[in-house]
């Protein structure tokens, strides 16, 4: 199975603003673009993302006709490749995913996945995907616990390019079985490395804040929150925290 090829740079602002230079400037990809250090980057709702030597950062560049919310679905795509890497190195029933998009080991969170697209020059959406991964150091600065992957093993973690070649051809492997089967069978394969489901948790959406249990998937993605009062919420964006409800 062929996978797209690998650029690697030793800095960088961020692996992201590179694609979407990149993007805007008329490539299509696909290509992954690496560094082993990156001096801005940046993680969801602008938080910054510390990207220390040793670490994987990594975004890929695809242009696609898919329309933006269907194309957001590959941040589930991204999530499961990221799990497969981790199972690789770690005993796959320490890994788990919980919503959207945060691959975790031993209920610690140890990557990141950051989704943004724009219109392409050439037509259709530019679409980069973002992936840190906490290989060798856990972040330094932290609004909630993490962890990395070394922290879990016995030997030396995987350095950025070895890990970049196995999660780039799980991504593969699962952006395939979304193109053939459709968004249904990624949620099935979510699901099953579903951290929370049927948990107590709490939604934080922006200015709103929710209580409820977490019930699973709709068909586009979205988590199925449901009330006290026995009511059902569809969450599409926001973070969520288990434990604290």
């Amino acid at each position: 199975m062929s996978i797209p090829p690998i650029e690697a740079l030793d800095e960088i602002d961020s692996t992201n603003a590179e694609v979407r230079r990149r993007a805007e400037a008329g490539q299509t990809g696909p290509v992954w673009i690496t560094a082993l250090r990156q001096t801005a980057g940046r993680g969801r709702r602008g938080r910054s993302w510390e990207t220390p030597v040793g670490n994987l950062a990594a975004t890929l560049l695809f242009v696609t006709d898919k329309p933006p919310a269907e194309a957001a679905q590959v941040s589930f795509v991204a999530a499961l490749a990221v799990a497969d890497l981790a199972s690789t190195y770690v005993p796959a029933s320490l890994v788990s995913l919980k919503w959207p998009n945060d691959p975790m080991i031993a209920g610690i969170k140890t990557s990141g996945v950051l989704i943004e697209s724009g219109q392409h020059p050439m037509g259709g959406l530019w679409v980069a995907v973002g992936i840190g991964v906490n290989l060798a150091h856990p972040p330094v600065v932290s609004e909630k616990p993490a962890t990395a992957l070394a922290l879990h093993m016995t030997a030396p973690p995987p350095k950025p390019l070895e890990a970049l070649s196995i999660l780039a051809e799980a991504f593969e492997r699962w952006r395939r079985l979304w193109d053939s089967a459709g968004f249904a069978a990624i949620a099935d394969a979510w699901t099953a490395r579903a951290h929370g489901l049927g948990e107590p948790c709490v939604a934080r959406l922006g200015t709103e804040t929710l209580h409820g249990v977490a019930e699973g998937l709709d068909s586009d993605g979205a988590l199925r929150l449901r009330l006290p009062d026995g009511s059902l919420r569809r969450i599409t964006a926001g973070d969520v925290f288990f434990g604290e409800a």
